[in-house]
C-alpha cells in the first residue's frame, strides 16, 4: 500500500499529515528516506523520527471532553497539543478539530481510514453545539443562523438552530468551516462567550467531565459505522 495510507492505518497521523512528514524527511523505509507515494509492506522497517511503526494494531476510538485552551493537533511543538494532554498509551490523533477557545466533544483514534470516512463533509455528518453569546438572542438571529450566513467567501448551509436561553442557543451543523459558528455570530454582531460541542453523529458528550475521556462502546461503534457506511475513504 502507499506509505501515507500505511502510516494513517497504523495510527501515526492522517494521510495528509503523513505526506508532510515524508516531505520533511522524517520517514524512513529500511534506512532510506521515504518519498511521497512510494509503496510499502508490513515486513519493511518503517520509521518516523527514528521510531519503528507497527501496522495492524487494534483500533482505538475514544471520546474526549476537550477543555478550553487545548489545541487539536499532533504537533509536539505545540505545548498544549491534545495528544500530550490525553497521554494515551497508544498513538492516537483527533478526528477533525475543535478550536482552542472551544470545549467539548472530540473523537480520537488510531485508525486513519475512520478519520478519512468521518471527515468527508459532503456526507452531512451532524455535529451539535451549545453556544452562549454576549447579548440576548432574538428570533431574527436564530432565523439567520438557520438559513445561512455569508462567511469566508460563501454562504453557510441551512442548519438547525434554536434558542434555549436568554443568551444561549443550540446549533446542529453538517459542515465544518474554520471557526464557523464564531464567524457566523460575528457577522450578525454577536460575540461567542462559550462554545461547547456536545454530539458528533450518535456519540454524545453526556456527563463526561472536563479533560477526561472514555472508550466508545461496542454498541456506539456499531451505530456509528452504520451511519458512515456510505462514506468512502
Amino acid at each position: 500500500m502507499r506509505i501515507n495510507k500505511f502510516l494513517s492505518d497504523s495510527g501515526i497521523c492522517s494521510r495528509r499529515e503523513a505526506d508532510r512528514l515524508i516531505d520533511d524527511g522524517r520517514v524512513t523505509v529500511n534506512g532510506d528516506v521515504a518519498t511521497v507515494g512510494m509503496l510499502v509492506s508490513d515486513d519493511q522497517d518503517i520509521r518516523v523520527d527514528g521510531k519503528k511503526v507497527n501496522g495492524g494494531t487494534e483500533m482505538i476510538l475514544i471520546a474526549v471532553n476537550k477543555p478550553k485552551g487545548i489545541v487539536c493537533t499532533t504537533e509536539s511543538s505545540e505545548k498544549d497539543n491534545i495528544v500530550d494532554f490525553i497521554g494515551h498509551r497508544e498513538r492516537i490523533y483527533p478526528i477533525g478539530r475543535l478550536d482552542k477557545d472551544s470545549e467539548g466533544l472530540i473523537l480520537m483514534t488510531n485508525d486513519g481510514s475512520l478519520v478519512n470516512r468521518m471527515m468527508r463533509s459532503r456526507y452531512g455528518h451532524e455535529k451539535e453545539y451549545i453556544v452562549t453569546v454576549d447579548r440576548p438572542i432574538t428570533k431574527a438571529f436564530i432565523d439567520k443562523m438557520s438559513s445561512g450566513v455569508p462567511i469566508l467567501g460563501t454562504v453557510t448551509k441551512r442548519c438547525h438552530a434554536e434558542r434555549i436561553g436568554n443568551k444561549r442557543f443550540r446549533m446542529i451543523l453538517t459542515q465544518g468551516m474554520n471557526r464557523q459558528i464564531r464567524r457566523m455570530c460575528e457577522h450578525l454582531n454577536y460575540n461567542v462567550v462559550t462554545l461547547k460541542r456536545v454530539r458528533i453523529l450518535n456519540i454524545e458528550l453526556g456527563d463526561l467531565k472536563d479533560g477526561e475521556y472514555r472508550d466508545i462502546s461496542t454498541e456506539e461503534k456499531k451505530v456509528l459505522f452504520e451511519m458512515i457506511k456510505g462514506s468512502k475513504e
